[in-house]
C-alpha cells in the first residue's frame, strides 16, 4: 500500500496520507515517503501548490508511538525526524494543510508547518503526548500561535475543537466536512493561477522570515 497517495491535476498536487487503520500516525517509513515526495515536487516546476491531508476520519494522529519502543525510545525517534520536519517547514512551494479530522501530537506539528490550515468542523488539534512524557514542539507553536496560546496547548496536553482552534488562529477557516476538500482545492487554484513566480518569491520570503528550527543540531523539541 502506498503510504502517501499523489494526486495531480493542473499546478496543483494533493497528498494523502494513507494509513487510515492507524489513523494516519507518521510512521518512520511514511516520514521517509513525504520527504522523497516534497524532495521530488520541488523540482517539478508545472507544481505551484501542494495539498496535505489524511485518509479516513482523522488528519494524523502523530508519530506511531510503537517505535517508541526500541532501544532508543522516543529520543532516538525524535532525532531521525529531523529530516522530516525541516523538508516540510522549509518546503519550498506553498503547502496547504486540508484538516479533515484528527491532527494530534506531530499531526498537530504537521499541520503547523504548513502556511495554511483549512479544517473541518470535526478536526480537533493539540499536544497529548505531554501527558505519557513525549515533548511538545513549542517553538513551532509560538511561532503559529504566539506565546501565551502556545504555553497553554503544550503544557495541559488539552484537545481544542475547530472552532477555537480558529478563534487562537492556529486554523485559517472552517468548513462544514464535505466542502473541506473542495475549499482547500479552490484556494490552492487561486495561488496556482498568480503570475509565474509571484507565489514562489513570497514562499521565499516566508521562509526567511520563519524561525531556524528543525537544524540538524537543533532538533530540541524541549526548547
Amino acid at each position: 500500500m502506498t503510504l502517501l497517495h499523489v494526486e495531480r491535476t493542473e499546478g496543483v498536487v494533493l497528498l494523502t496520507l494513507n494509513r487510515p487503520e492507524k489513523r494516519n500516525a507518521l510512521s518512520r517509513a511514511l516520514r521517509e515517503e513525504i520527504v522523497r515526495v516534497l524532495d521530488a515536487l520541488e523540482g517539478e516546476p508545472a507544481v505551484r501548490v501542494a495539498i496535505l491531508t489524511g485518509a479516513g476520519p482523522a488528519f494524523c494522529a502523530g508519530f506511531d508511538r510503537s517505535e517508541f519502543a526500541g532501544s532508543g525510545g522516543m529520543g532516538e525517534v525524535f532525532e531521525q525526524a529531523t529530516a522530516y520536519h525541516r523538508r516540510v517547514y522549509r518546503f519550498a512551494k506553498a503547502l496547504v494543510a486540508a484538516v479533515n479530522g484528527p491532527a494530534l501530537g506531530g499531526g498537530c506539528d504537521l499541520a503547523a508547518m504548513c502556511d495554511f490550515r483549512l479544517a473541518s468542523a470535526t478536526a480537533t488539534f493539540g499536544q497529548p503526548q505531554v501527558r505519557f512524557g513525549a515533548p511538545a514542539a513549542y517553538e513551532l507553536m509560538r511561532h503559529v500561535l504566539g506565546t501565551g496560546a502556545a504555553r497553554e496547548m503544550c503544557l495541559t496536553g488539552r484537545t481544542y475543537g475547530a472552532q477555537e482552534a480558529l478563534a487562537i488562529g492556529l486554523v485559517n477557516r472552517v468548513f462544514d466536512p464535505a466542502e473541506l476538500l473542495g475549499a482547500a482545492r479552490e484556494l490552492a487554484r487561486t495561488i496556482a493561477t498568480l503570475p509565474q513566480g509571484l507565489a514562489e518569491a513570497t514562499k521565499r520570503t516566508f521562509l526567511a522570515h520563519q524561525p531556524q528550527l528543525f537544524e540538524p543540531r537543533g532538533m530540541d523539541f524541549r526548547a
